[in-house]
């Protein structure tokens, strides 16, 4: 299932235009260590005005001064967007979570991470689909 390379992708007119778009964002997988690749994007993205959602599986903790959910499907409101740092292999369920909620804009997985079943899943229910690019890096080359 996992790819090295892309299909599915976003190009930088896209992704500055999602950036632009966007304002709030599930990070699946944020992790509450600060030293942690997944903290350090969430914590500059909401630096940067987004409204940041932790997805995280330890339950009652907040990460960056937000409640944490277990589970996309837990997450009340608007999710515009879905930052994704999990193994390319949990995509599958986490597009199938994402369209089940009908409100995700976005899939965006982070670098290094593809999977392109999944991306075409996500794709083919109307979502736009950005694989194996950090959302800090592009916001800041792009939007910076």
């Amino acid at each position: 299932m996992e790819c090295e390379f892309p299909t599915i992708n976003a190009n930088d007119d896209q992704m500055k235009a999602i950036l632009e778009s966007v304002k709030t964002i599930a990070v699946l997988g944020l992790s509450p260590d600060e030293s942690k690749d997944s903290n350090k994007v969430a914590r500059y993205l909401q630096s940067v005005g987004y409204k940041i959602i932790p997805v995280y599986p330890k339950d009652d903790q907040a990460i960056l001064g937000e409640k944490v959910y277990t589970s996309l499907a837990d997450v009340p409101g608007q999710v515009d967007m879905i930052n994704i740092f999990r193994k390319p292999a949990a995509l599958d369920p986490i597009a199938d979570a994402a369209i089940a909620r009908g409100d995700v804009k976005v899939f965006w997985s982070q670098i290094g991470i593809v999977n392109n079943a999944a991306a075409q899943k996500a794709e083919d229910a109307g979502m736009q689909v950005v694989q194996n690019h950090c959302s800090m890096v592009e916001h800041r080359k792009l939007l910076g």
